[in-house]
Formats: C-alpha cells, structure tokens, sequence
C-alpha cells in the first residue's frame, strides 16, 4: 500500500472509531477538547515539530530558552482552560481544597524558583507544570465527568495511537529510528522516543481496559454497546501491538500490572472485601519493585530484556546522586539539568553518556526539591493511595482505575523519571488523585442523578450510597445494603 493510500485508509479508519465510539445519551462540554489537544501535544512531538520545525536537542543539551511557538501554543491552550474554570466557579475551589497535598507540593515547586541558578527558566517551566492540573480540572468538574474521562481516553487513544502505526509502517523516517550505539532499530510513533510511545500508550491502553470492561459487565444492553464495544476493542488490540513492538520493558510492565489490577477489583470478592485491595496492592508493588530493581540476579534482568545494570541506569544514578547541589532541597524547579557544571562531571565521570534526566522519578526529585520535594512526593503518593481506596469502596470501577494509576506511576518511577511536568504518566497520577478525591467525597460526580447540595451549592454524596457506572458513563446510585 503506497503512503498517499495508506493515509486515506487511516483517517477512515479514525472517522469510523469516532462514529463507532458515539453516544447521544449523555452530553460533555465542548471545552473537552481542550485536555484532549494538550494531552495528544504532550503525549506525542510539540507544535513546532508538527509544523515541521526541528526537534528539541537531543538528551545532555542544555536548554534554556525553549521554542516560542510551543510556549504560545501552550499558552493558549491554558488561558482558554482557566477561562472555562472561572466560568464553572466555585467547584474549583472545592476541588483545589480538597486536594491540599497537591497544592503543598506545587507551592513548593514555585518557592524552590528562589533558590535556582535559572530563576526565569524554572518560574516558566512552573506555569507549564499548572496546565497539567488545570486540564485535569476540566474533566473533573465537567457536568458528567465520568462521561468526560471515558471521551478523554476514547478521543486521544483513537487519534494518537492509529497515528503511530501509520507512522511506523508506512512513514519509517518519521516513525522510527536507530540506537546510536547499538545500532538497534526502534519505533516512536508519533512521539520522539521509545519510552514516550511506551508510556502515552500504557496509560491510554488502561483507560481502554477499564472502559471494556465495563461494558461487558454491565447488566443494561443499550443498543449502541456493540458497536461502543468495537471501537474500544480495536483501539485496546492497536495500543497492545504498539506497546509490542516499542519495546518499552517499564511500560510493559506496568500495563501488566495496570492491567491486573483492575481486573482483580472487578471480582466480586474484591468488592466485598475492600480490604484485601492492600494486601493486593503491596503485593504487586513488591514483586513489581523487586524484579524491576533487584531482579533476583541476572537472570530475571534478561528475562525482562535488561542486563543485569538495568541498561544503565544503576551507572546514571551512581553518578548523579553525588551531584545534587542542595540534599535538603535540591537545585530548584527544573533547574538540576540545566547546570553546565553538572554535564561537565557527568561527562568526566561517564564519558559518551548524554542526560537529561536521572531515570528514576525519586532521584529526579531528589536532584531537583531534595529530601523536601521526596517527602512531598511521599505524601502525594499516600494520600493518593487513601483517597482512590475509599473511592474504590463507594465506586469500585472507577476506584480501581484511580488505584491502577497511582500504583503504576509508583512503579514506573522506579527506572524512569515518571513525576515531571508534561509527562502522561504524571498528568494520569494527578487525574487519578484528583478523581478519587471526587469520588470519596461525593463531589461532582452525580449530575445524572439528584443531589444534596451543601450550603455553598456543591454537589455531595448522599450517605450510604453505591456509585456504579453504566455503559454510558453515568454514575448511578444505588443504596447500599449497609
């Protein structure tokens, strides 16, 4: 098939996921879009590389000065969601509140701007790190959030990954590439990088397991599941070959655990059981931690295709931990990479071994807020993990896809720098964070049903309530047999 052939295959065959995917019976604001381009921006190459302009340098450059294009282009994208929340008023406010550790961790992040060596660069970079939570913000506070995130993973999932393929197959040049030094061929897809198509695909491949899920569990046979059916299944077989043939062995991983997870806390035991979601939970993030870092030796590394130094990692973070300016609270915002001092020891210490990041989330932070911006991430991860199991009580479909994220985000970090500003995994952490916290509280989440409101207007959860969700994405109540 010629590429002028293959592309008009592939915009059919995207119209037709999107016409498959169609549901009248339940409406989502428009300023929905406005996640779904930023997440198909980051998740894939920025603007000005669409437009044809040159990538960004490659890894050990130091940037100080990023392109004006996409700085606008994501400019845009932010000030026309901060428009859409100050329309939306008050919900914002009780989201924001309710989410206090993440509110101490960017608050820190900004303080950290006075002690960098790159105050400008870092305060620009920090902005950029609020748009993350700023689209999250319109999904959750949408009039059928559930709806809005089910369209959330549909739309970039239907977009970004049939792209990717096309780019691989029948566009090698753009699609794909070839190891330095090794000489190895890899694919990206529409990213830059193996590990991006990795990652943007893992964490779209577990909102499409969850959205199959749900509608082959559901007990309602709505006329349009099948068709619904087809175009979340075609998407879930696209992102499983992409995530084959990228050869992302964290990514990978993390999917399988994704992946089990949520179908473990679709069991009925699980459900009524709540508590055996943690001995679950630390089981998986035991064996998940011990193979992925220990290994047991050799042989599990090459089983998982790593050598037994985890293709380097262990000599990276040998050699930037000494490096830290500050172990209390690191070099600033962003700013750890940005020292040329830093890349000069690099390269006495690691001859030929260009970085620009440490791959390991929890060193990343480290290097950049210390053991300050560690114990904020800690606390993040905790209170994440609190919020998204008592959502898994009240909602256990929606619970267990929070709990799914939270867990691989702990994992991913371990071998790859998974808490960054514009990076999916982090973006689909705080969703998850953000959504339990919805969820536990009843905020927000009912607007298909009747609600008590609080004196302020609020949407709340009336007591003793099960939330279920249908194949439309409506949340349900039900009373609970408590």
């Amino acid at each position: 098939m010629s590429p002028s052939l293959a592309n008009l295959v592939y915009a059919c065959g995207i119209a037709g996921l999107f016409y498959l995917n169609r549901d009248n019976s339940v409406r989502t604001s428009q300023a929905l879009w406005l996640p779904v381009v930023y997440i198909c921006v980051v998740g894939s190459r920025p603007a000005s590389v669409w437009l044809g302009m040159r990538p960004p340098a490659s890894a050990g450059a130091i940037q100080l000065d990023g392109n004006p294009l996409d700085a606008a282009f994501l400019g845009v994208l932010l000030i026309a969601a901060i428009c859409v929340l100050v329309h939306r008023g008050r919900r914002i406010f009780t989201f924001l509140n309710a989410n206090w550790p993440i509110l101490i961790y960017f608050f820190f992040c900004l303080l950290s701007v006075c002690w960098s060596d790159f105050p400008a660069v870092a305060f620009k970079r920090w902005i950029k790190a609020v748009g993350d939570v700023v689209m999250i913000l319109i999904v959750v506070t949408d009039d059928q959030p559930v709806a809005a995130l089910s369209r959330l993973f549909s739309r970039t999932s239907f977009i970004l990954l049939p792209l990717s393929l096309l780019f691989i197959k029948y566009y090698p040049s753009l699609g794909s590439g070839y190891d330095e030094w090794t000489g190895a061929r890899f694919n990206y897809g529409v990213t830059l990088n193996k590990n991006m198509l990795g990652v943007i695909t893992f964490v779209l491949l577990l909102g499409a397991v969850w959205r199959v899920l749900a509608l082959l569990l559901s007990d309602e046979m709505p006329p349009h599941r099948g068709r619904i059916l087809l175009a979340q299944g075609t998407s879930l077989a696209l992102g499983i070959y992409l995530l084959a043939i990228a050869n992302s062995v964290t990514s990978n991983v993390c999917f399988v655990i994704g992946t089990g997870l949520i179908l473990a806390t679709s069991l009925r035991f699980m459900r009524r059981h709540a508590a055996a979601v943690h001995v679950l939970v630390l089981l998986l993030l035991m064996t998940s931690s011990l193979v992925m870092l220990l290994g047991g030796g050799d042989s599990a590394a090459k089983a998982l295709g790593r050598n037994s130094n985890l293709t380097g990692r262990t000599d990276i973070w040998a050699a930037v931990i000494p490096l830290a300016p500050n172990p209390l609270v690191g070099a600033g915002f962003e700013s750890f990479w940005l020292s040329k001092n830093v890349h000069e020891r690099l390269a006495e210490a690691e001859p030929g071994l260009p970085l620009n990041e440490a791959h390991d989330g929890y060193i990343e932070v480290y290097l950049e807020l210390g053991w300050v911006g560690l114990a904020l991430i800690a606390l993040l991860l905790i209170d994440g993990y609190r919020r998204s199991v008592k959502a898994f009580r009240r909602a256990p479909a929606l619970g267990g896809l929070m709990i799914a994220y939270i867990l691989t985000s702990m994992v991913y970090s371990l071998t790859e720098a998974g808490f960054r500003m514009l990076d999916p995994i982090w973006i689909f952490f705080l969703l998850a964070v953000i959504g339990a916290s919805a969820i536990a509280a009843g905020v927000g989440v009912l607007a298909s049903q009747p609600l008590i409101r609080s004196s302020d207007g609020v949407p709340e959860l009336p007591a003793k309530r099960n939330l279920t969700v249908n194949p439309s994405g409506r949340i349900m109540v039900e009373k609970s047999n408590g």
